[in-house]
């Protein structure tokens, strides 16, 4: 008789990041909740600030995130009162995203809610373990780029 399935997958590097990262997602997102914040509004805002002013476009491919489903984000982020859309000074046909005041300072918040739950996320290692998967996750990640 053959070994069942599951616990071969189950021991596939791929199926356990992706059980990490859910694990992690979730503790994230349960952290900017308390920010009243979602991912991708806590993903487009730290963004804006790196980016800033950027055009919505440029934005839009920054962080891989379809048009139509960033015009969303924006538009909650803007009447929350935390990212402002100008005509791009040097293309008055676009739009440039800026970060306000107040939404850099709840970026803040939200960065500090984000390092909190990805420090309960990698608890059960050592701070030399969260280094070295750290550096492992780069080097993973940088090979599908």
């Amino acid at each position: 008789m053959s070994e069942a399935p599951l616990p071969a997958i189950r021991s596939l590097p791929s199926w356990l990041l992706g059980r990490a990262a859910a694990r992690g997602r979730a503790l994230v997102a349960a952290a900017l909740a308390e920010e009243d914040m979602r991912m991708w509004h806590h993903v487009v805002l730290s963004a804006v600030r790196d980016l800033g002013p950027v055009a919505q476009a440029d934005l839009g491919r920054g962080v891989r995130l379809d048009p139509k489903d960033l015009v969303g984000v924006l538009n909650d982020l803007q009447a929350a009162g935390l990212v402002v859309r100008e005509p791009d000074p040097k293309d008055r046909r676009k739009n440039a995203v800026s970060l306000t005041e107040r939404g850099a300072r709840l970026l803040k918040r939200c960065e500090k809610a984000a390092r909190a739950a990805n420090d309960e996320l990698l608890a059960p290692l050592s701070a030399a373990e969260r280094e070295q998967f750290t550096a492992m996750l780069l080097r993973i990640s940088a090979a599908a780029d």
